[in-house]
């Protein structure tokens, strides 16, 4: 007699539903076989269900047992298949009576108890189980929360096999899960602007940066800081918005990065890898790939602190994704697409020593250590980067003062208003934010008059700036103007805009 089951497998961001067969042949050879393109860790389900199955009290059958997953060319990865294979062997058994299968879904990793431990994915498969038309999602305890993010689909919590069973003969009913509302709001701010000491330049940067998304370079010597400014950047950052949090929320299920008893992120991420990181880790990978830190920080910051001291191979990873918001990982099996609309904050030294151009402190470095250190990051890197900011010395004045500066949230409100006003310019299009505007889209919303155009003019023949960073000098000014609260880019938005090109030596 044979079963078929429900469940899903992740690919990439997204899942497909996989069917789970099994079949129970009358040879008492007592085999237990999984076919249909099963990983590691789906293989060992064979001997983690039958445990769980007896040692629930459960009959399990002495007899050849063959386990298909459909489609058997879709590679299947991980532990989540346990529960249906389970399920899916009890009702080819009649130990489960209940007739339709159809419109449910199961995923859940079972222990040799018979209890249910958490699993990765869950909120892209209860997307993918309410598109396909399937009413209930069974899922584990820990991960109710996670799945019931979609909100018309309903979504049972299992602790134990012997609780499911008793809920599909119809014996005791698990209660669904309840929706929760969820207030974006009230993120907590773990650095506040109105601490930071002078740099009230940076700061300006800084709060364009977050308006528009734009990405941004801070040089200067040690302890000026450069990297206290940029933790500050989550404090002024816009609110999330629902559709934003299930975006990043549903990459970090798959990448089994969400924290436990959290079933919705609700700040923006911020993240900080190590110069050491791999190109892998950066950008996303592996013979199954999973996203990297560039996915992580959707929607949020990458901040990559001693830029200089990243391998110039790691850095030139990022072109693209920097251009299209998205990195394409192509691999023989599969090609797969991650999103990566992050803001970069990176911070360097001017030299391997720190003190170049210092008014205080002498620079050691000779002039050939100079350049090697600065070759390290290429031009089209630095031509994608729309805020260059030298970050100096700050004097003792200003360190001794008792009075605070302007604090992050009054920052944050002129970010929220600025992120307004994009949000309704750009209401008919796939835009967010001025800094993903298309060239043709900065014709449309980022006309100049001719004393703005005779002033870009000027600046690309003295500072020979690129198309891409004629483009980005508009997008700035566009954001410059939205924080001014000015409907029209004038002269010295574009201005301002220009300040923070790097200066041609």
């Amino acid at each position: 007699m044979s079963s078929k089951i429900l469940s899903a497998a992740v690919v990439g961001l997204d899942a497909e539903l996989v069917e789970v067969e099994a079949d129970i042949l009358n040879a008492p050879l007592g085999a237990f076989s999984i076919v249909g393109l099963p990983d590691t860790a789906v293989s060992e389900s064979r001997e983690r269900v039958r445990s769980a199955i007896k040692n629930s009290g459960l009959y399990f059958p002495k007899r050849k047992i063959t386990v298909n997953l459909a489609p058997a060319d879709l590679k299947k990865q991980g532990p989540s298949y346990d529960l249906p294979i389970a399920i899916s062997i009890l009702a080819a058994t009649n130990k489960i009576k209940r007739g339709n299968f159809d419109k449910l879904l199961f995923v859940g990793e079972l222990a040799l108890n018979g209890e249910l431990r958490s699993v990765n994915g869950v909120l892209p498969i209860a997307l993918k189980a309410q598109l396909s038309g399937i009413t209930s999602m069974f899922v584990p305890a820990a991960n109710a929360a996670e799945a019931k993010l979609v909100k018309d689909l309903e979504v049972i919590p299992v602790n134990n096999l012997i609780e499911l069973v008793a809920h599909l003969e119809g014996y005791k009913l698990i209660p669904a899960a309840p929706y929760t509302e969820f207030n974006f709001a009230n993120a907590e701010i773990g650095f506040d602007m109105a601490h930071i000491k002078g740099q009230e330049h940076v700061k300006r940067a800084m709060e364009i940066s977050a308006a528009g998304a734009h990405n941004m370079l801070m040089s200067g010597p040690p302890g000026a800081g450069k990297t206290l400014i940029a933790r500050t950047m989550p404090s002024i950052l816009p609110d999330l918005s629902l559709a934003e949090a299930l975006e990043i929320t549903k990459i970090y299920s798959v990448a089994g990065e969400l924290p436990r008893e959290t079933a919705l992120l609700t700040s923006r991420p911020f993240r900080t890898p190590h110069h050491t990181a791999s190109g892998v880790a950066l950008v996303g990978g592996g013979s199954w790939p999973r996203p990297g830190e560039i996915s992580l920080a959707h929607r949020g910051v990458l901040f990559l602190d001693e830029f200089a001291e990243f391998p110039r191979q790691v850095l030139e990873n990022l072109r693209q994704p920097l251009e299209d918001g998205v990195i394409h990982v192509s691999r023989a099996a599969s090609n797969l697409s991650f999103p990566a609309k992050f803001v970069l904050v990176a911070a360097t030294n001017p030299c391997p020593c720190g003190y170049l151009g210092d008014p205080e402190k002498n620079c050691v470095c000779s002039g050939t250590q100079v350049i090697n250190y600065r070759k390290k990051i290429s031009g089209p890197i630095l031509d994608r980067i729309d805020l260059h900011v030298e970050v100096p010395r700050v004097k003792f004045e200003k360190l001794a003062s008792v009075v605070d500066g302007e604090p992050s949230a009054k920052i944050k409100q002129r970010v929220q208003s600025a992120r307004h006003r994009q949000t309704e310019r750009f209401s008919q299009t796939s835009f967010i934010t001025n800094s993903e505007m298309s060239s043709e889209a900065v014709k449309q919303f980022c006309r100049v008059d001719s004393v703005s155009s005779k002033l870009l003019h000027q600046a690309v023949d003295q500072l020979h700036l690129s198309a891409r960073a004629y483009f980005r000098v508009l997008k700035l000014a566009r954001t410059i103007a939205d924080l001014s609260g000015e409907s029209d880019i004038l002269t010295s938005h574009i201005a301002e805009a220009l300040q923070y090109r790097p200066r041609a030596e």
